[in-house]
């Protein structure tokens, strides 16, 4: 007899069980039964019912360690699995089965928080594989799963105005701090109609953000891990669709719990916070470490900079603030030049963002982050210093990566005189 497998171990510490399996077919139950057998799973764990049969016996028990859907005969798998997601308890595994054999669905499916996905027939040796990553995952020590502390860096994005682009600028600094800072980064869209978080990655936002302000209670490390959204490894995305006939006001303690959580499990926490919750969302400013202002050279940029670093002032004195003018327009368009909307708002710009129509068209039509699109563009090395900043990268080790860039750029340039 085999020995206890390392599931069956951990489902004893957690009081759940190891495994089940919700299968549409007995060609398939007969081949996830024969590799159950040899990790000692009771064959009474696959049953026949698809994902539909999975929402409907998880919402009256509770959940596997480990659980394998068959998606073969779900009309609409995006559907099912945010279905499934409502039912599941955090930390469950789950690897998905099906007939569809292409790319952008299995991209799909793991951005949703599926671990893996086998399509249909499923060999042996596969499924025998895809269960040794599983068994591998759960036989991690907890003191392994990111509890180390970390040092936290909260940054909250404001637009004075619409159309500003503040949204473009949280996701281009989330985007460097993770690829290229590696920092764990989450970005919380705080716009839960009509974000663009999501989107801008190409992304489905799903339920995390709705159910995190509905459910407080469940709001944990665990339920973060399978309620953001994962644009890579480094980078976590929490927003929501919600539909605009449903309104939405979170309640303080719900989504100052939900801050809280994020702030202790990620690095840098940015936020796309819409400036119309201001007034409504007033607290959140207390737990930030900076908030960057986004506004361009406009009358009304200058009148609303002036109040929201008055708001500021009062809600956030603890907070590093970054004045920032995005120049997302025709130059000859603008009602002030710099010099007078600094005298304006009594203060100077920190940094001043170009334009680049070319580079934000091909990351939207790409949907990526405008960085990874034009990293040697001039938008993105004003991007790269924001992001150094509020991620936490030292004043000193800034100014180095800079001389460090001008010195490289000398070494190349050819002598004078030489031939």
């Amino acid at each position: 007899m085999n020995a206890p497998s390392l599931a069956i171990k951990a489902a004893e510490m957690s009081g759940r069980d190891a495994f089940g399996a919700y299968i549409c077919d007995e060609a398939t139950a007969k081949v996830v039964r024969a590799i159950a057998a040899e990790h000692n799973w009771g064959e009474d764990r696959v049953v026949l019912g698809g994902i539909d049969g999975a929402v409907r016996a998880l919402a009256v028990s509770s959940s596997p360690l480990f659980l394998l859907i068959d998606l073969s005969e779900s009309e609409s798998p995006r559907g099912d699995i945010n279905a499934l997601a409502e039912v599941v308890e955090p930390g469950t595994i789950v690897v998905a089965l099906g007939t569809v054999n292409d790319v952008n669905f299995y991209r799909d499916l793991l951005a949703s928080g599926i671990q893996d996905y086998l399509v249909k027939p499923v060999a042996e040796d596969a499924l025998r594989e895809a269960v040794a990553h599983v068994e591998m995952i759960l036989s991690q020590p907890a003191a392994q799963v990111d509890t180390a502390p970390v040092q936290e860096h909260m940054c909250a994005v404001i637009g004075v105005r619409g159309g500003v682009g503040a949204s473009t600028i949280a996701t281009g600094c989330a985007w460097i701090a993770a690829h290229e800072m590696n920092k764990k980064v989450a970005l919380l869209d705080l716009d839960v109609h009509f974000g663009t978080g999501s989107l801008a990655f190409d992304l489905e936002p799903g339920r995390g953000l709705v159910d995190a302000l509905e459910n407080p209670g469940r709001v944990d490390s665990l339920f973060l891990e399978r309620a953001t959204i994962k644009e890579s490894e480094k980078l976590a995305i929490l927003g929501a669709e919600a539909p605009i006939n449903s309104p939405m006001v979170p309640d303080p303690s719900a989504l100052g719990h939900l801050q809280g959580e994020l702030k202790s499990s990620y690095e840098v926490v940015i936020i796309d916070w819409p400036r119309a919750t201001l007034p409504m969302q007033a607290y959140l400013a207390g737990q930030l470490t900076d908030v960057v202002i986004v506004a361009d050279l406009s009358l009304a940029a200058a009148r609303d900079s002036i109040r929201l670093l008055s708001f500021l002032k009062e809600h956030a004195p603890q907070a590093t603030v970054h004045l920032v003018v995005n120049k997302n327009s025709n130059a000859t368009a603008l009602e002030l030049s710099r010099k007078d909307f600094e005298a304006s708002v009594e203060r100077k710009v920190d940094l001043v963002i170009p334009v680049d129509v070319k580079a934000a068209v091909a990351a939207a039509k790409k949907g990526t982050a405008l960085p990874d699109i034009a990293k040697s563009s001039k938008v993105t090395a004003q991007l790269r210093v924001l992001a150094q900043r509020i991620g936490g990268m030292p004043k000193e080790a800034e100014r180095k990566s800079i001389l460090d860039k001008v010195t490289a750029l000398v070494k190349k340039a050819p002598k004078a005189g030489a031939s």
